[in-house]
């Protein structure tokens, strides 16, 4: 079955620029008159081409984006943009820019064609490899509570004022954040947070975008399959704190990477620590974990600090609460604004991330986005802490991703859980049953006498979880989160967790808890 394409959000009301102008700002190479020809979009996906744009074709890992530019061009295209080895591949006559990198140079040429730089929202940035969607949705909650009409754009949706779309990737492509960007400048949007993942800008996706504030939560064993080590991993996660980036920072500082993300930072930075005996400008002290909230005291070296509650559980989110509060002061917010809308209730939702389905009687059970071994270290060591039976662990490491991990997500699992199904997660083009065989090996080698199951589908694994549990106890099913889709042997098809978790419940018999549930569509994390 076909998937739904999100939508990409664009300024309803473009202002055309002249493409010679374009050309004579940037000293660009040109083919072809561009006399008369203006400019009011840019794409790379010659599908989403509107009359008016400037198609980017870009080389890719099979084939080159030039490939499509007729199918551009014939839909209402005034130019493209590429390389050389593009422009060969184009018929003779089309109007053509060509520049050495083009996925280097559309950036800067998608802020110059959306005005972006002009009469821009405040922009806050949030990296690391947990926490950036939890921050971010929490940062533009205080925002909308400090009075601003808010844009957001996370792993889970994008947000234009009371406009909410579903997002396909963490960080959108430079084309479509730009016009993300204007669109938001249009709707008055005045703030707006945007997740930024290594993917993004190891490949250019926020070139020409300057934060006024940018965060690091964390970084741990994620993504090696694309960056080899974890030095190369932190190395891209370290261009964000640069002047030509962001103009200020926050970090946490719980873990070395945090310290050393501090320590080189070429922008001024605040830090945060939740870890006892650790040097930081701010620490979180937690006070009370519930199985419905967290509370915890942010204080700062001068002595100042605040209490807040967040209706979230586990350490990690109060770090996360914490390092959007500091973002706000960072950017020059009272704290004692902060701490009035603090006090009237902190309500942001978080879509698939610690997301509870039961109702109040019978197993308590989540479903959470967490896909990496500290993401399983974090939320099971917060679960256990408000549980008062036994801790159910329902996960699958997904295909065609950093596949070093999967035996360290079993055996986190099998170490913090009382019992672990191992069932499927997007495996794509890989065996799923291989798959399976990575995490059993991890979990069955630090399980002892626990009981580790391995269960496929995912229909029949949540109802072997539900099966081992009962009042009293709680079930984590992770991975999946707000995704509407999987993928197995590269198809997508319709499949919500949260949903098929709920009706396995109502079998049960158990009373079942819904949230709010937006328009969804496929994604990929990166």
């Amino acid at each position: 079955m076909g998937s739904v394409t999100p939508r990409i959000l664009r300024p309803e009301h473009p202002a055309p620029r002249p493409l010679t102008g374009l050309v004579e700002e940037f000293g660009l190479s040109v083919e072809a008159d561009l006399d008369g020809l203006e400019v009011t979009g840019v794409t790379l996906d010659s599908g989403d081409v509107q009359p008016g744009d400037l198609f980017a074709a870009l080389p890719g890992a099979r084939r080159h984006g030039a490939e499509f530019a007729r199918a551009a061009l014939d839909a209402g295209a005034v130019a493209v943009v590429t390389d050389a080895a593009g422009a060969a591949l184009l018929d003779a006559g089309a109007p053509v820019i060509v520049v050495d990198d083009p996925r280097a140079a559309l950036g800067e040429i998608a802020a110059w064609v959306y005005r972006t730089g002009e009469d821009r929202p405040k922009l806050f940035g949030v990296t690391g490899t947990n926490g950036k969607t939890s921050t971010s949705f929490m940062l533009e909650g205080l925002l909308a509570d400090l009075g601003f009409v808010t844009g957001l754009s996370t792993t889970a949706e994008r947000h234009v004022g009371d406009l909410i779309v579903t997002s396909k990737l963490t960080t959108p492509e430079a084309s479509e954040l730009h016009a993300l960007l204007a669109r938001m400048r249009e709707a008055g949007v005045r703030a707006a947070v945007l997740e930024v993942s290594a993917q993004a800008i190891e490949r250019h996706r926020v070139d020409g975008v300057v934060f006024d504030v940018v965060a690091f939560t964390n970084l741990s064993h994620d993504h090696l399959d694309d960056y080899g080590s974890m030095e190369a991993y932190f190395d891209v996660k370290l261009e964000l704190f640069t002047p030509d980036r962001a103009e200020r920072g926050v970090v946490c500082v719980d873990s070395e990477w945090g310290r050393r993300i501090a320590e080189r930072s070429r922008i001024p930075v605040t830090t945060v620590a939740s870890e006892p005996g650790i040097d930081a400008d701010w620490h979180v002290r937690l006070w009370e974990e519930t199985a419905t909230s967290t509370s915890f005291t942010l204080t700062g070296i001068d002595g100042g600090a605040i209490e807040v509650q967040i209706p979230f559980i586990g350490r990690h989110m109060a770090i996360d609460a914490a390092i959007a509060i500091l973002m706000l002061v960072e950017d020059g917010f009272e704290m004692e604004a902060i701490a009035e809308v603090i006090d009237r209730g902190m309500r942001p939702t978080l879509p698939g991330r610690i997301e509870r389905v039961s109702g109040e009687s019978g197993p308590t059970v989540f479903v959470d986005y967490g896909h990496s071994p500290d993401a399983f270290a974090q939320t099971l060591e917060a679960l256990r802490r408000v549980t008062d039976g036994r801790l159910i662990m329902l996960f699958g490491a997904d295909g065609d991703r950093d596949a070093t991990k999967r035996a360290d997500m079993g055996r986190i699992a099998a170490e913090l859980a009382d019992a672990v199904v191992v069932t499927d997660f997007n495996p794509r083009t890989e065996d799923a049953a291989s798959i399976r065989a990575q995490v059993l090996e991890g979990a069955r080698a630090a399980a002892g006498d626990k009981p580790v199951i391995e269960s496929s589908p995912e229909e029949a694994a949540i109802r072997e979880a539900l099966a081992l549990a009962g009042p009293g106890d709680t079930v984590l099913w992770a991975g999946p989160g707000d995704a509407d889709y999987r993928d197995v042997a590269g198809v997508r098809e319709p499949f919500d967790a949260r949903a098929e978790a709920r009706r396995a419940l109502e079998e049960a018999g158990w009373p079942v808890h819904h949230e709010r549930v937006a328009e969804r569509a496929p994604r990929d994390v990166r």
